[in-house]
């Protein structure tokens, strides 16, 4: 049996148990959203912009891979791109939070505005950012520039593996470059989107950071979990240093420090201004029993995790990694239900059972559309010319 057999035989299973679950939860979600319209679309906007963040974040990744060229990105980019390419069914189902802003964005209600803002700020942000067309008319041009850019990259990808055609690693440099100022871009506005202006009057122009690394802790997470479990079955060619994984996870740390960084800035810049729309925010999420969700995200989002991937031995170990990686994808999870869902269950600490479900069926849909795409291709990209040489990957296995 090949090692395409293989894979199918190992992957089918958990598609089709990903797919059914999605769907079922999906449809248990429905039948409560005729009762709870509202609840609905606030845990929907939390779990979409959850696997969004992994779609998007692995473009990213992807895109750092191309531009720089580093080893560390041949084991994990066939993965990056298959995440990439679920932008896609993301797209389609972000249509129910277009149709339903009325009932997550205060903005769309200008009574309500009015009670929250002077007529000044109400001119200055519902004028040309806060508004129901202009709202639109950026999510679609995001998808646009994260499909695009997905789409691309995976068909020169698979035209270098057809071809090995040197020609197009100066092609992925260039594109890539570029792709990551329109990321950077098309993600802090994305963010003031779907997060901030839950609460209108609270700004920080650090915000956009802070996503876009707690993204890339939810894609290492994710991705260095996912080619953990395929390494232990053999499924990854071997063309892997031993030192592949210690590099994922040093890479990993660098965006716990990131991230950990940018909150600390956040905070520490409101509270030294003192003001109370900037430090509206904290108020929200730190109170009423939201304090516990953040001192999760302390000990779990950065100080364990950074504890533990300081040591080169853990890195190595595939196991301990494995776990670290899933302990991060979960803080990230949390993460983003901390940022969101604390601006609608203003009376204190709340989890609804569509905030457990929403995520579980686009969640399933997602993996379902991820697994079907790694299918699709060698697990690794042997015809990159700067894929040097061959490197057995059971050194590395047998640590762990």
């Amino acid at each position: 049996m090949n090692v395409s057999e293989e894979l199918n035989r190992h992957v089918n299973r958990i598609q089709r148990g990903a797919l059914g679950l999605g769907v079922a939860a999906l449809i248990a979600c429905i039948v409560g959203a005729f009762f709870n319209p509202t609840q609905f679309l606030q845990s929907y906007l939390f779990a979409f912009v959850f696997w969004v963040g992994i779609a998007v974040g692995s473009l990213a990744v992807e895109m750092t891979h191309h531009a720089t060229g580093g080893a560390w990105g041949f084991v994990i980019r066939r993965l990056l791109e298959a995440a990439s390419t679920t932008l896609i069914l993301l797209c389609v189902l972000g249509i129910p939070i277009l149709i339903g802003m009325k009932s997550l964005f205060i903005w769309t209600h200008p009574d309500q505005m009015a009670a929250v803002a002077t007529a000044h700020e109400i001119r200055n942000k519902s004028g040309f950012f806060l508004n129901v067309p202009w709202f639109i008319i950026r999510y679609c041009v995001y998808f646009i520039v994260w499909i695009g850019l997905a789409v691309l990259l995976r068909k020169w990808s698979l035209q270098q593996d057809r071809t090995g055609d040197p020609a197009l690693t100066p092609r992925f440099q260039y594109v890539c470059c570029w792709g990551l100022v329109l990321y950077v871009l098309t993600i802090s506005f994305a963010a003031m989107d779907w997060i901030m202006s839950l609460e209108p009057m609270w700004y920080s122009t650090i915000f956009g950071m802070l996503v876009i690394c707690g993204q890339g802790v939810g894609t290492f997470g994710f991705m260095l979990a996912v080619a953990i479990w395929l390494a232990r079955r053999q499924l990854l060619v071997e063309s892997v240093s031993p030192d592949t994984f210690r590099d994922l996870g040093g890479l990993m740390l660098a965006f716990v420090l990131l991230w950990a960084y940018m909150a600390f800035s956040q905070y520490l810049i409101i509270w030294s201004g003192n003001t109370a729309k900037e430090s509206s925010w904290y108020l929200h999420h730190g109170h009423n029993g939201w304090s516990g969700v953040a001192y999760f995200l302390i000990a779990a989002h950065f100080l364990f995790p950074f504890i533990l991937l300081l040591f080169g031995h853990i890195k190595r170990n595939v196991r301990s990694l494995a776990a670290i990686a899933a302990l991060l994808l979960f803080a990230h999870f949390v993460d983003v239900f901390w940022m969101i869902m604390p601006s609608f269950y203003t009376g204190g600490f709340t989890v609804h059972w569509m905030d457990v479900l929403l995520p579980i069926s686009l969640g399933g849909l997602w993996m379902a559309w991820f697994i079907w795409q790694v299918k699709q291709a060698p697990l690794v990209p042997l015809q990159d010319p700067r894929l040097a040489g061959q490197f057995n990957v059971k050194e590395a296995l047998e640590r762990g």
